[in-house]
């Protein structure tokens, strides 16, 4: 059956004229080229009905459909793409029989339990039609074997030089087609490549545009995907930008098209990898850990309202009010304007060491959402979504990765405070720094470089940041197991002229046979009250409010929850469950003082020294 839904000789003459205008008088050209552009033509005669009928006589089996219509228009192709010198008409397709054996090399790198993709492109080398006769080390073969329903076979092209498998088209059709767009995208970078097709892909481009800073990011995308394949410069730069903020693979090619004015802006110097000159900018975001390198913290500074936005979203997020940060960006969006057309959202914010981790997948499909720049509307939008449940009684459930990793966890807040203001409350002694924000990753390596570890000293590093209006926190989310017969509250030290409190939780596992709980509250360097949980067992002093009264004793997850609960009620606070659990949020932090008393007489302890 003829494929008739396709006009091949509409196509293909578009493609040479297209080629023949394209050319350039330095080009090299072959004696035949030189024909072909003179004539406008990249093809051949038309294959008669015998010599097909030949052919497929030759080959012992009918001819896939578009295959057969393609030759009725062209006996053969002369390139077919950047790679494709000659494609084979009636006279020179042939079996493969993979005389290079290359089916031998793939069926070797087949697993125990190969797909049947895989299987179908390790066994289609011996069964093969072979269309290419001249290339660049470029097999193009057909495989009688991968038949649609419509009886179009697959078609499968093999560089040498590239690694991965084949590329599979569905059909011959597909395959030119596919040549077609190569043979734009390879020439796109050139001024001069102006023609219909790139006219018209350019307006799909501009319209795209407009629907994206419209907020229809959907429509936008999806508009931008045939130009992007036909190497449009400036679609690969609005479609990178799309599929940054979307999350969409692990790298993003902005190719060519970005300005330069928008990668000053938007597009960090040292994570980006690309040609001389910085012009191509491919940026990287890995499976684990951050988008942008931890060894490059950078704030993301931008004109315009959007950018004192940005600077009051920096200092919540500093904080650990991710939420709020959010909001306030997402509030003052309408107001930001592309700098150019190249330009469709503030995509730097990806980079910026505190605001970066905020922008989700599903927050970066909010951001594109909103109305912007020239598309900005006034009219009332959905407030934005927050990650953070607010109180204290996720504590109880948090599991970083699906695993408790930690010994538990503990904090101190203190009423009335900046969190600045806590390294000369709690810190280890009167030299004590507030460091810059860091993620746990790099908290972590600081501890390691102090070089030294001692059983009785236990002097945490921990985050900091708003626990509440009035409120701040210092956090420890790898605490040590909790020791009764050691423990120092740091809510007294901590609460001189105000209030403080004190929580450690610490579960059941391979040091204690017990879960453990422990609230202090202390105010003025007094502590008021306290109670600790440790299994059965509940110890009391001062006169601990009944709201906050342990009895039933705290059992299990369930009653470390209402624990939590209660003390966020108590007090109104709140810690920050995003800032805090997230790998990639960096926040202040501090060393504490020691949260256990030294060593009595007689009692012994081990000290360990590195580096």
């Amino acid at each position: 059956m003829a494929d008739t839904t396709f006009n091949w000789r509409s196509f293909l003459t578009r493609w040479s004229e297209e080629w023949a205008d394209a050319c350039d008088p330095d080009d090299a050209l072959t004696d035949e080229e030189e024909a072909a552009q003179r004539a406008r033509w990249l093809g051949f005669a038309p294959a008669s009905g015998a010599r097909i009928e030949a052919l497929e006589e030759r080959l012992g089996c009918r001819l896939p459909p578009s295959y057969q219509t393609f030759l009725e228009v062209s006996d053969g192709w002369r390139n077919a793409g950047g790679f494709v010198g000659l494609l084979a008409g009636t006279g020179n397709a042939r079996w493969y029989e993979d005389e290079d054996g290359f089916g031998e090399e793939f069926r070797s790198h087949l697993g125990e339990q190969p797909s049947p993709e895989e299987l179908a492109e390790a066994g289609m080398w011996s069964r093969a039609l072979q269309l290419d006769v001249e290339s660049d080390s470029t097999y193009v073969l057909m495989d009688p074997q991968a038949v649609s329903g419509d009886g179009e076979w697959a078609v499968y092209c093999y560089h040498v030089w590239a690694c991965g498998p084949p590329e599979r088209y569905a059909s011959f059709r597909e395959f030119m087609e596919g040549m077609y767009h190569q043979f734009h995208y390879l020439r796109a970078g050139s001024p001069g490549f102006i023609n219909a097709t790139t006219r018209a892909l350019d307006a799909v481009v501009e319209e795209a545009w407009y629907a994206a800073l419209g907020g229809e990011y959907e429509r936008a995308e999806a508009a931008l995907v045939e130009p992007d394949a036909f190497g449009r410069p400036r679609a690969k730069a609005l479609l990178g930008q799309l599929r940054l903020l979307l999350k969409e693979g692990a790298s993003y090619s902005m190719g060519f098209g970005l300005s330069a004015e928008v990668q000053a802006q938007e597009i960090p110097p040292a994570p980006v990898t690309g040609s001389a000159g910085g012009r191509h900018s491919t940026v990287h975001s890995p499976a684990v850990g951050p988008l942008w390198t931890k060894a490059a913290p950078f704030r993301y500074t931008t004109p315009g309202a959007f950018g004192v936005a940005v600077e009051e979203a920096w200092e919540l997020a500093r904080w650990g009010d991710t939420d709020a940060a959010w909001s306030t960006l997402l509030a003052a969006l309408p107001s930001w304007q592309p700098l150019d057309p190249t330009h469709l959202a503030p995509v730097g914010l990806l980079r910026d060491s505190l605001l970066g981790p905020l922008v989700t997948a599903e927050r970066g499909r909010e951001l594109l959402a909103v109305p912007r720049g020239p598309r900005a509307m006034t009219s009332p939008r959905p407030a934005a979504k927050t990650l953070d449940p607010g109180g204290l009684a996720w504590l109880a459930d948090w599991e970083p990765q699906g695993l408790r990793l930690s010994e538990g966890y503990r904090f101190v807040l203190v009423e009335a405070t900046e969190p600045a203001e806590l390294p000369a409350r709690l810190g280890a002694d009167a030299d004590t720094v507030l460091h810059e924000p860091m993620t746990d990753w790099d908290a972590d390596q600081l501890v390691h470089g102090r070089g030294e570890s001692s059983t009785y000293d236990d002097r945490p590093l921990v985050a900091v940041g708003r626990a509440a209006q009035r409120w701040s926190f210092a956090f420890d989310g790898a605490a040590r197991a909790f020791d009764a017969n050691r423990f120092v509250s740091p809510a007294a030290a901590a609460s001189r002229g105000t209030r403080a409190v004190a929580v450690w939780s610490t579960p059941a596992g391979q040091h204690r046979p017990s879960s453990a709980f422990h609230l202090s509250v202390a105010e003025n360097g007094e502590e008021l009250y306290a109670f600790t949980v440790d299994g059965p067992e509940v110890v009391r002093s001062g006169a601990v409010p009944p709201a906050l009264d342990p009895e039933p004793a705290l059992a299990g997850r369930a009653g470390e929850s209402r624990a939590l609960e209660a003390i966020a009620a108590e007090f109104g606070v709140s810690l920050p469950r995003f800032a805090l659990t997230s790998p990639d949020c960096r926040l202040h932090r501090f060393t504490t003082r020691s949260w256990t008393r030294p060593p009595g007489p007689g009692e012994t302890y081990m000290v360990v020294r590195w580096g």
